[in-house]
């Protein structure tokens, strides 16, 4: 049998680095498992692995669709369990990285997430707030799925509009999709290795500063400048994302570059402290702290999966 093994911890922690030396020394495959990478020319505010780091190691779910397309947890899902199947077919290890919570989990817990989608549902009730504003689409969610409702802010326009969505294509809101509470977190198979990276709250912030400061030396405005010469809309979701928006505050003049970057350290400082907190909860994950030597985690890691892989 096979490991699955998935990486996860806090933006700038070194997830990739680790992914990479492990999946080099255990035959692995990388699967991405971050929100951003998987699209095109979204390159330097996502942190993806570099050329060089590509050709090292099988690489999935990284420059897969264009910046307009949509991209959800349940097509993350979908992808990424039938990529399992496949990388463990050819013996080799599927390695999942990445830190957005939400795509881990529904790896991990029973997700049961509905497949389909309809523009022309979107598109009404893009419509419906556009006469109407975000409260009255508020109230319509409220009609059909209070629980949601109750989760979602009025603003968070994208979130109830998929929700509305849900429940015209199901019959059923989306909230009964979970067949878990966030926190109950049901036995791993033994064949699951979870690790998650940690450290010291000033190392990690003083990485993250300084990964701020080296996005911005390889281009990250010169990169959103050409996203949007491309005729890319600024309201596109993954140009909303950390290092994008900061960035186009900077091109509309509502900031300096110092102060963008000031933004962008704190902002993704934030970021990180939430996705501690979010996988802080999940009792199944073996901790490592990264002031520990990369080389006796690889190894210690590759012992787990020894075991697993040779039984």
């Amino acid at each position: 049998m096979y490991p699955l093994i998935i990486i996860i911890g806090p933006t700038g922690i070194g997830k990739s680095a680790l992914g990479l030396e492990l999946a080099q020394k255990i035959g692995g495959e990388i699967i991405s498992g971050d929100s951003v990478q998987i699209y095109q020319k979204l390159d330097i505010g996502s942190a993806k692995p570099t050329p060089a780091e590509l050709q090292l190691v099988q690489h999935h779910l990284i420059d897969c669709l264009d910046p307009a397309e949509p991209f959800s947890a349940a097509q993350f899902k979908l992808l990424a369990t039938s990529l399992i199947k496949e990388i463990k077919g050819r013996g080799h290890v599927p390695i999942v990285v990445g830190g957005t919570g939400l795509y881990i989990r529904s790896l991990l817990d029973p997700y049961d997430f509905s497949q389909q989608g309809c523009d022309e549902i979107r598109s009404k009730w893009n419509n419906f707030v556009s006469s109407n504003g975000n409260l009255a689409l508020h109230e319509e969610l409220k009609k059909r799925d209070p629980v949601t409702a109750e989760q979602l802010h009025p603003n968070n326009v994208l979130r109830i509009i998929r929700a509305l969505e849900v429940w015209e294509l199901t019959g059923e809101p989306i909230s009964s999709q979970r067949k878990f509470k966030d926190n109950q977190y049901q036995t791993l198979d033994s064949s699951i290795i979870y690790i998650g990276l940690t450290a010291p709250r000033n190392v990690l912030y003083e990485r993250i500063n300084q990964r701020c400061v080296s996005m911005l030396s390889q281009g990250l405005i010169e990169e959103t400048l050409t996203l949007l010469n491309e005729g890319y809309p600024p309201t596109l979701k993954p140009l909303q994302s950390i290092g994008y928006r900061h960035a186009l505050l900077y091109l509309k003049g509502l900031v300096t570059q110092a102060e963008m970057l000031r933004l962008l350290q704190r902002d993704t400082r934030h970021f990180a402290k939430r996705q501690l907190t979010w996988f802080g909860r999940d009792p199944r994950i073996r901790w490592y702290n990264i002031e520990n030597s990369l080389i006796e985690i690889v190894g210690d890691i590759f012992r787990l999966a020894e075991g697993t892989k040779f039984v």
